[in-house]
């Protein structure tokens, strides 16, 4: 059995990092570089760094800031934000990222995983779904959770696995930085898919995140605001997770 990984998220704006809740209410938290050597160094599994308003602002995410990252990190990171095609990917992974992530531009244009995936691999992509609960029905979003589209989570999900996206990374914006837990239920669903599922939205307890890898059968855990404030400590959270018996990285 692969071993469940930890992975802080980092979402960038105009080169900060910052978090917030239900994708509002953006504070300030630190460096992004500094932040993700901090997380290397505290034993995370990866990494991953979102530029929020890339897609929203119609720019491309910031290269340099990858290369920036590349040479101080020495696990893998994920970059995301603005990634509308197989060039803009393709920068990205020159410039040092291990995998991108594709969100916005794909539920636009499906195809733009196919091709992606056919040039460099399924391993290095990564489908990010945002999705709400709105009448009983998890709807898709895009443009950082701004605009809700027709498409349904669980259909969206079975296609980007089909098209040759590696990984899914799925985040509940009902559940995104309210620190309540993630929705396992949801997550459970997913789990069917054949390709790794990454939880993403509403990490606030240990009990959560053990939760959602067992629960929910999710094989990577994703957390922001804990991290960032100090609420859990990477290696505590390694450590109780292995005395749960939950397969880890220690």
């Amino acid at each position: 059995m692969l071993a469940k990984r930890i992975i802080p998220c980092l979402d960038i704006r105009d080169g900060s990092t910052v978090k917030g809740i239900n994708f509002g209410n953006l504070r300030n938290v630190g460096d992004p570089v500094a932040l993700g050597a901090k997380y290397a160094a505290e034993g995370a599994d990866e990494l991953v760094y979102l530029d929020i308003s890339a897609s929203s602002e119609g720019r491309q995410t910031f290269t340099e800031l990858v290369s920036r990252i590349a040479a101080r990190i020495d696990i893998p990171f994920t970059v995301g934000g603005g990634i509308a095609s197989v060039d803009d990917a393709g920068r990205l992974l020159e410039a040092g990222a291990d995998k991108i992530t594709v969100n916005s531009a794909a539920v636009a244009n499906p195809s733009l995983i196919d091709a992606i995936a056919a040039k460099y691999g399924a391993q290095f992509i990564v489908a990010a779904i945002d999705a709400r609960m709105i009448d009983g029905r998890w709807v898709v979003t895009t443009h950082g959770g701004s605009r809700p589209t027709d498409r349904e989570l669980f259909s969206w999900a079975a296609e980007v696995a089909d098209r040759g996206a590696g990984e899914i990374l799925f985040t509940s914006m009902d559940h995104d930085g309210t620190k309540n837990g993630y929705p396992c239920d949801v997550f459970a669903r997913l789990a069917g898919l054949p390709v790794p599922i990454i939880a993403s939205g509403g990490a606030g307890t240990i009990r959560h995140i053990a939760d959602v890898l067992t629960i929910g059968h999710a094989d990577a855990a994703l957390a922001a605001s804990i991290f960032h404030y100090g609420e859990i400590l990477i290696p505590t959270l390694k450590q109780e997770l292995n005395k749960q018996g939950i397969n880890i990285r220690l």
